[in-house]
């Protein structure tokens, strides 16, 4: 556990990515190849499950400490951060430190009690509390909050790999898709320069557009790029190998038995093929797909009924042809991947799987007025793809852009206000808004992002003095500010308070020009609903 504190230290006590990415290598060319495993699992967005969940942290803690059960409230309250927090109540070990690393912590002592009876946990926790020293003690917590929050994408794990390994990193990228259990032999495999068994089975890393945000006459000459609508749904890879069918999502989730209607179809493909598409649900005979909240009834059904598939069949618009044959074809130009995509699905024939439409442009002001009614077509905008390009993994810019439309916009009104997580932690920085209906403010928003640090700190400070009533970790705040919301879309929802839900919701600007008589009705809102 020494090390991987140590790590941890280095990791947070820095902003610079050459920093955090020489600390990774540092540590990996030291680690047991157990600890190893462990520490790519964690950083990566790994989790332990079914240890303690908070309130009974709050509980043993004040028990272990002798500090009453409200002021450990109050000082979490103040701190902000749970690990923190109970690292800061116990002042010091209470037993002799027993140096144990990383993988004996979870696998020997944490794992066994895992969803076991309180008590078992509990002495489990109480343990690592007794024994570690504070810093330890805080990574410690860490875990057990699931909090571990130090400024470390997957890709940067994975650059730090690639440096240490030699490996190529696309090759480790592909490796770490999906489930994986943290092992030696996983490193060992992970970091082979040798062909490994699953290399095949495993789906390709996404290539990711960004945004375009400066004209697009700076890309050159429009009839070089591929135009596409940017389809509001879910990103996947459709795998038809040896007869076997896989469909992956974006967030490296296999969703195979949720689109049954999906993997029919790709059974009948003539050729083993990876395919990158966007999965829909889509209405036969619709002008537009359905809303994205129809498409999430589909996500939570392991296996959908008859009514299910019948409210919201799905379809897979293809982009992108990343195999055939069992060649990697991602370092061909899309031109000619998109072409032998094209005659692949139209031998196919099935509705199910269709091409993603090429939108016709003769230059940029075209396809700017092409963009503006994205909405009535149920889409975001466009998709910009250089018709050279090879596919890469994560987000390169220069080769894929995506060119949204601008967003929907509501005035409303700060009511509700939580605490930030990690280095915000002690900060007021998550928000919930509300628009008029009947003379009371109803919820219809939360935001995390939009202010700048300074805004942050003023807003924080009225908070605090401004509070109405507390919730827990959530304060009622007087409704005085109001504030410019954008988001992508508005959904009719039985599951809101307000009836609707909003897409993607963020701070544009705050509104000192406006009180809070002036924001919004909720009306206006629903005006706003697909």
């Amino acid at each position: 556990m020494k090390d991987f504190a140590r790590l941890y230290r280095e990791l947070d006590r820095t902003t610079a990515t050459s920093q955090k990415r020489a600390a990774l290598i540092d540590y990996f060319r030291e680690a047991a190849p157990a600890d190893l495993a462990w520490a790519l699992w964690l950083l990566s967005g790994g989790k332990l499950a079914r240890i303690a969940n908070q309130r009974e942290l709050r509980d043993w803690i004040a028990a272990e400490s002798g500090v009453p059960a409200w002021l450990v409230e109050e000082c979490y309250d103040q701190v902000g951060d749970l690990a923190e927090t109970l690292t800061l109540l116990l002042p010091g070990p209470v037993a002799p430190a027993v140096e144990r690393p990383l993988h004996e912590w979870i696998e020997h002592r944490l794992a066994p009690v895992a969803g076991g009876e309180p008590e078992r946990r509990r002495a489990a926790v109480v343990a690592g509390w007794r024994e570690l020293p504070p810093e330890q003690r805080f990574v410690f917590n860490k875990l057990l909050t699931g909090a571990l929050r130090v400024g470390v994408s997957q890709r940067l794990v994975q650059q730090a790999l690639a440096q240490w390994s030699g490996v190529d990193i696309a090759l480790i990228a592909q490796r770490m898709l999906g489930a994986w259990t943290p092992s030696p032999g996983f490193v060992a495999a992970l970091v082979s320069a040798q062909p490994q068994q699953g290399d095949r089975n495993q789906p390709y890393p996404f290539f990711l557009a960004s945004p375009l945000e400066q004209s697009p006459q700076a890309l050159g000459d429009a009839a070089q790029w591929l135009l596409e609508w940017k389809w509001d749904g879910i990103r996947l890879q459709l795998i038809h190998r040896r007869g076997d069918i896989a469909l992956w999502s974006r967030g490296e989730q296999r969703l195979d038995g949720r689109f049954p209607e999906i993997e029919a179809a790709a059974r009948k493909l003539p050729r083993d093929c990876v395919i990158d598409g966007e999965l829909l649900a889509w209405r036969e005979g619709e002008p537009a797909p359905l809303p994205f909240a129809a498409l999430q009834t589909r996500i939570q059904r392991r296996t959908p009924g008859a009514k299910t598939l019948a409210e919201a069949p799905a379809r897979v618009l293809a982009y992108d042809l990343l195999e055939l044959d069992g060649e990697d074809w991602r370092e061909r130009p899309l031109q000619q991947r998109r072409a032998t995509l094209a005659a692949l699905l139209e031998e196919l024939d099935d509705a199910r799987i269709e091409l993603s439409p090429q939108v016709e442009a003769t230059d940029w002001v075209h396809a700017g007025a092409q963009r503006e009614a994205s909405r009535l077509r149920g889409v975001e905008g466009l998709m910009l793809k250089r018709l050279d390009s090879p596919y890469r993994f994560g987000r390169r810019c220069g080769d894929w852009w995506k060119w949204k439309v601008d967003p929907l916009e509501i005035d409303a009104v700060l009511i509700y206000a939580q605490s930030g997580h990690g280095r915000r932690s002690s900060l007021y920085t998550d928000y919930t808004f509300g628009l008029w209906h009947e003379g009371e403010l109803v919820p219809v928003a939360k935001a995390y992002s939009g202010l700048d640090d300074a805004e942050i700190l003023e807003l924080d400070r009225w908070i605090r003095a401004n509070t109405l009533e507390r919730f827990g970790p959530v304060r009622s705040v007087a409704p005085a500010h109001v504030f410019q919301l954008g988001f992508e879309a508005v959904n009719r929802s039985s599951r809101h308070k307000s009836g609707v839900a909003v897409r993607f919701p963020r701070i544009l600007r705050w509104r000192h020009d406006k009180t809070a008589a002036e924001a919004d009705a909720l009306d206006a809102l629903k005006a706003l609903a697909r």
